[in-house]
């Protein structure tokens, strides 16, 4: 991947449980945005493995690479990429491979968007897009959702009425959600664990409790300069991969 030190490698293994809510944590430019992209099958590793459930979704061995349409992922972006020219309503059930608008007026219904289903994204406030695009991640029922800091871009007070959103849609749906995060108490209050990347590789995975509360390089972590330098958009481009998570 591309950093901006300079090329460098992203080496990671990990197994994660269902239901499991995952914060990725680290200095910027550690690979935490490619981990979500290759994930989602939108950037392609040199070598690696990707098992979900029972199905492999990559295999450099066996040539396997499933398309970001045939995995079962919801991921929502740091700038939301809503569609402009879409009401709330369109952009929710665009992320549907079989429309189902019964399901999409249930799931307005539960992020409080009926009254704004007519609305375009530029009628909205940043709470209210945020809102949005957490729908629209959620709209195909994946089993696998990603946020990439999703809470990075609005303020402290809205910012703690999303978490619990977010964690109440987590509790209810139960899928399996990565986050990633350089906000430790936003950490604490969602994660039940906490993958800890460093120059392309994983130096920790555990309780955020134990990592952030009883470990020495952790709190070196958290002094680190690179924790501030939070990007609106990622230009890392991965050069080596090895993630083999195995969810139950």
């Amino acid at each position: 991947m591309q950093t901006s030190e300079g090329k460098a490698e992203l080496n990671v293994s990990a197994e994660i449980n269902s239901g499991e809510f995952l914060c990725i944590f680290g200095p910027s430019g550690a690979g935490k945005t490619t981990l979500l992209r290759i994930l989602a099958g939108l950037v392609k590793p040199d070598f690696g493995r990707i098992v979900f459930g029972n199905t492999v979704w990559f295999d450099s061995e066996k040539q396997i690479n499933l398309t970001p349409q045939e995995r079962s992922v919801g991921l929502m972006f740091q700038d939301y990429a809503l569609f402009p020219n879409m009401t709330v309503e369109k952009n929710i059930q665009f992320a549907q491979k079989q429309k189902d608008l019964n399901s999409v007026k249930n799931i307005m219904e539960l992020f409080g968007l009926t009254s704004l289903c007519k609305r375009k994204p530029h009628q909205l406030s940043g709470g209210q897009k945020q809102r949005v695009a957490l729908a629209r991640a959620l709209a195909s029922n994946p089993g696998l959702l990603m946020l990439d800091e999703p809470l990075s871009a609005i303020d402290r007070d809205m910012r703690l009425v999303l978490q619990d959103e977010i964690q109440k849609v987590h509790l209810l749906l139960q899928p399996v959600s990565l986050m990633v995060s350089h906000d430790v108490q936003e950490i604490l209050h969602l994660a039940t664990s906490v993958l800890v990347i460093k120059n392309g590789k994983m130096i920790a995975k555990d309780h955020p409790d134990i990592l952030f509360r009883e470990s020495a390089e952790m709190n070196q972590l958290l002094h680190s300069p690179d924790l501030g330098n939070i990007s609106s958009h990622s230009s890392e481009k991965p050069t080596f991969y090895d993630f083999i998570p195995t969810f139950k």
